[in-house]
């Protein structure tokens, strides 16, 4: 789980590319958890939430610039 912090450290291109792998990340985890090899179900939860703070972190640099 990413701070907000670290986030905002971030430039607006690596933001991005954070987003994506992260939304890869919650795809692969709901899919584990679909097929029910997934042992820790917070783990959708807490990727879910990482996806959204880095969508608000991007939006307030776009809204910045």
């Amino acid at each position: 789980m990413a701070k907000a912090s670290e986030f905002r450290e971030m430039t607006p291109e690596a933001l991005q590319a954070k987003v994506g792998e992260l939304e890869a990340k919650l795809f692969n985890t709901k899919l584990q958890a679909v097929l029910g090899k997934l042992e820790n179900t917070s783990t959708l939860r807490l990727i879910r939430k990482d996806v959204a703070r880095a969508q608000t972190i991007l939006a307030e640099k776009a809204t910045k610039a």
